[in-house]
């Protein structure tokens, strides 16, 4: 009984950032009249908790059943018994990474809203409060992920492992998958010219010489800076640690002394000014203004008849799309799978209702086996650019098998045995860490975890 009702083991990897958000958005508005529900040795989970998760589960449009609100409960008290463990075992998150979480979130609660001022207006508090109120829920978060890795970062499984899964799935509740596709892209962004690039410098220096002149970096980001995430927010960056950010901005930005403004510089993404702010260890805060260049009609057209001239030479099997691919591509999300786009299994197979629609309309028109011409399309950052589609394989609609399906088999094998190691791992977790739950919830059996 106990290992059935934890094969849902992983998923309490946080009732997550959505959990978080609804925390936030109980302004005046009380949901109950607070009490503690359950006791994890040192931590405790309110009912406040417990409504506030329940809430957010009925607004994803999820079913109100009779069981909803123990399933909950008993999320909430496994992620309490994973911080309870990870301090008996020492699993320690710092908070130098709580705070680098904590921006990256901030930032995308801002992206939503529109600004810091949408933000504090949304949940009637200010930044600070709101940032002082999540901090400990994100170190829990990440606490319960790094215990989680702990458990199950090594499991692999074998073909023998994969095969016999496999054989315990009754034949009635195997998948259907709809069509699949094997579709790769080579990218090629127009690259600008010397002319353009020198223009950007001129008015990089520019603005240096403003900021050294009293104006405010703040409002010369506002007005300048292309940085879609930083920009509105004067500039200002979330603490990053190395290997996050481009390697010339790193270097730049940790040779400064806090409060010095660097001269312009060049990474991939266009031209920087960057003004360290705070430096920890191995971990920096700053801003930045950042202007990139804008390729001429030239540019563009060199980019599209580059392609053209890699299309010809694949044709040629003078080198493979795959080699090509890794080699010449520009987008990273691809280029180091030969150019193919993947499933959420890391499969190259690719449901077509994963597809975006204009590469599945593209397809449609095409043999497979060819690869277009050169076609111009937008990409993520808005920016134009040019691909070829190679259109390899198409597998019409079938029942899942281990000859055509076995990445996605594999997965669920993988899961399937990472859940067993968590149910086993509860089991002993339960001997070492005290559990009390309210009388009000004995129907949840939660005790019976």
């Amino acid at each position: 009984m106990r290992k059935q009702k934890r094969t849902t083991s992983l998923r309490y990897t946080a009732i997550s950032f959505l959990l978080l958000i609804a925390s936030l958005s109980v302004n005046s508005q009380e949901v109950v009249v607070d009490k503690i529900i359950a006791k994890i040795d040192d931590y405790i989970v309110l009912k406040s908790d417990l409504e506030r998760a329940y809430l957010e589960y009925l607004s994803k449009g999820q079913f109100r059943g009779s069981n909803a609100k123990c399933q909950i409960l008993e999320q909430l008290v496994v992620n309490k018994m994973l911080v309870a463990k990870a301090q008996i075992d020492s699993v320690e998150v710092s908070d130098i990474e709580v705070q680098s979480s904590l921006s990256r979130r901030m930032d995308y609660m801002i992206s939503q809203v529109g600004s810091e001022e949408e933000l504090e207006k949304y949940y009637g508090k200010s930044m600070e409060q709101i940032q002082n109120e999540i901090f400990d829920d994100i170190k829990e978060q990440l606490t319960i992920q790094r215990m989680q890795e702990t458990i199950i970062s090594d499991l692999k499984v074998s073909p023998a492992e994969v095969k016999k899964f496999f054989k315990t799935i009754p034949r009635d509740s195997l998948p259907f998958f709809s069509t699949e596709v094997t579709v790769g892209q080579i990218v090629k962004a127009p690259t600008p010219g010397k002319k353009q690039k020198e223009e950007v410098r001129k008015l990089m220096y520019e603005i240096r010489g403003r900021i050294l002149r009293g104006e405010s970096f703040a409002d010369l980001a506002r007005e300048y800076s292309e940085d879609p995430g930083s920009a509105a927010r004067g500039g200002e960056l979330p603490f990053y640690k190395r290997g996050d950010l481009a390697p010339e901005f790193e270097a730049t930005a940790m040779t400064l002394d806090e409060g010095e403004l660097s001269m312009p510089i060049e990474t991939q993404f266009g031209y920087h000014l960057i003004e360290l702010q705070q430096k920890r260890g191995n971990t920096f805060k700053s801003r930045h203004i950042l202007i990139s260049p804008k390729p001429s009609a030239r540019d563009v057209e060199k980019a599209e008849l580059y392609l053209d001239s890699l299309r010809t030479v694949i044709l040629a099997d003078s080198i493979s799309f795959e080699k090509a691919a890794k080699e010449y591509s520009d987008d990273q999300l691809t280029s180091s799978n030969g150019g193919y786009f993947l499933d959420p299994n890391e499969s190259n197979r690719v449901s077509v209702e994963q597809l975006d629609p204009t590469i599945f309309f593209t397809l449609d028109t095409m043999q497979i086996g060819t690869i277009t011409k050169p076609i111009e399309f937008q990409q993520a950052d808005g920016s134009n650019a040019f691909r070829i589609l190679y259109y390899k394989n198409r597998v019409a609609p079938h029942q899942a098998n281990l000859s055509d399906d076995y990445q996605k088999i594999a997965t669920a094998a993988l899961n399937n045995k990472q859940n067993k190691i968590l149910s086993e791992w509860f089991d002993d977790a339960r001997d070492n860490v005290y559990i009390e739950i309210d009388p009000e919830y004995d129907n949840c059996n939660l005790l019976q975890l």
